[in-house]
């Protein structure tokens, strides 16, 4: 019993509120139903936090009147219980649930499919079936709690291994680049926006970043092996990686490739017979909406080699970048001699503490350089906006970017329910019109 009552307590609030309810429930069942709705067969692009609680908000007026109770599970199931005198506005919110997502396979394939939208119960005749679906749920949950948190230790366990992990030797970068060959690296590929802010914080997408997750590749392929640990091995590492990003973005079928877009590449790399293949597979048009970006390392270290591959890559349609670019870095570059089409200034904290000294000199920069061509990265916080708002850039990309553009979209998905909801709640007058358009044609 000891053991049942620690996985009770083990639930997220949600569960395990529900298993108390049916508890408690067994000593009052007269007069009442259940209604689970099986949201979690819903696809994944309709099963969102926002739409769930879109879903439940619409049974909000039972509840109100004391006739209702709702529980909304991880899984995305809705457990509504009911007193039967309001049976017919239990109906009737479900109904308006189904509608707003009419076009998922659930429910457009519900009769091809066999499938069910909602499973009804009658808390007298049917309380051991409540009971076993509400204690299948509440096991199921207990054991994915207890899986999630296994997982959370190992990879705990992996990163403070990988920390401490075995030094990257040039046997070990051999054994590496030999399985990245044959790796699928598609999957770790990522994706960041660099996007306009206006007033109100909305994002409009300029350009993507695309690259390989290294945090990604280590997990996958190399969980013992620390590979920043030699900064010439991984530098080697990161052209191969170079050569395999290069690969894939010649195949678009492996990841979607829209819009303007910018990757990370190394000099050597520009220089090499795998970017010329690539850009013989390149067409015309496609150039111009590709960024090359160039880590200031790189370019600094050779400043030969990258104003001859800059002039290349440039005379063949694409823009350059200069990537993790510091305020200090910049106050000592020649911004015409380099010739870069965007320069990408790394956040950091330290530029509000400069005071308007400092300001003023960004200030300066960013006027000279031009706003369009100056992007704020590694924005983690509201603060970075502020800043660069105040001195004058345009364009932003970052954690925080990313926080906005999820907002937005889920503002879009709302906007889209709200329009449906409102066209279900017509559509039942709708078909009672066409029933007495039926009937009239009969009596005809």
């Amino acid at each position: 019993m000891a053991e049942n009552n620690d996985g009770k307590k083990r639930l997220p609030s949600q569960e395990r509120l529900l298993v108390d309810y049916v508890q408690r429930l067994e000593k009052h069942r007269e007069g009442r139903s259940m209604v689970q709705v099986h949201l979690s067969a819903l696809r994944p692009f309709n099963r969102r936090d926002h739409h769930l609680r879109a879903a439940a908000n619409i049974f909000e007026p039972i509840i109100k009147a004391m006739a209702g109770q709702l529980f909304l599970l991880k899984n995305g199931d809705i457990f509504f219980f009911f007193k039967n005198d309001v049976r017919g506005d239990a109906e009737t919110a479900v109904q308006q649930v189904k509608y707003m997502f009419s076009d998922d396979p659930l429910i457009a394939d519900e009769d091809e499919t066999h499938t069910t939208f909602a499973s009804w119960f009658d808390a007298v005749s049917e309380f051991e079936d409540i009971q076993r679906v509400v204690k299948v749920l509440a096991d199921v949950e207990d054991r994915r709690t207890e899986e999630a948190k296994s997982r959370m230790d190992a990879r705990a366990s992996l990163r403070a291994k990988q920390k401490m992990g075995e030094p990257l030797t040039p046997d070990v970068l051999a054994k590496i680049e030999d399985a990245l060959i044959r790796a699928d690296l598609s999957n770790l590929v990522r994706r960041q926006f660099a996007c306009h802010l206006d007033d109100n914080m909305v994002p409009t997408q300029k350009f993507s970043e695309l690259f390989i997750s290294i945090k990604d590749l280590r997990e996958t392929l190399l969980p013992d092996v620390n590979l920043l640990a030699n900064r010439w091995l991984f530098q080697h590492l990161t052209e191969t990686l170079d050569r395999r990003m290069l690969s894939l973005l010649s195949k678009t079928d492996r990841i979607a490739i829209t819009g303007d877009i910018s990757f990370n590449i190394n000099i050597r790399t520009l220089m090499s017979n795998e970017f010329m293949s690539f850009d013989d597979n390149v067409a015309a048009n496609r150039r111009g909406a590709m960024i090359i970006e160039l880590q200031k390392e790189d370019i600094f270290a050779d400043l030969g080699s990258y104003l001859f591959v800059r002039e290349y890559v440039q005379s063949k349609g694409y823009r350059v970048a200069i990537d993790g670019m510091t305020f200090e870095a910049m106050q000592l570059i020649d911004y015409k001699r380099l010739g870069t089409d965007v320069i990408k200034l790394v956040w950091n904290g330290e530029l509000v503490d400069g005071g308007e000294n400092v300001h003023a000199q960004v200030r300066q920069m960013i006027d000279s350089i031009g706003s369009e061509r100056v992007v704020l990265c590694r924005c983690d916080n509201r603060e970075a906006i502020d800043f660069g708002k105040s001195v004058g850039i345009n364009v932003y990309q970052g954690r925080y970017i990313e926080s906005l553009l999820a907002e937005d979209d889920r503002r879009r998905d709302l906007l889209r329910l709200k329009m449906r909801i409102e066209r279900s709640d017509e559509r039942p007058d709708e078909e009672e019109e066409k029933k007495e358009e039926m009937f009239e044609f009969d009596e005809d």
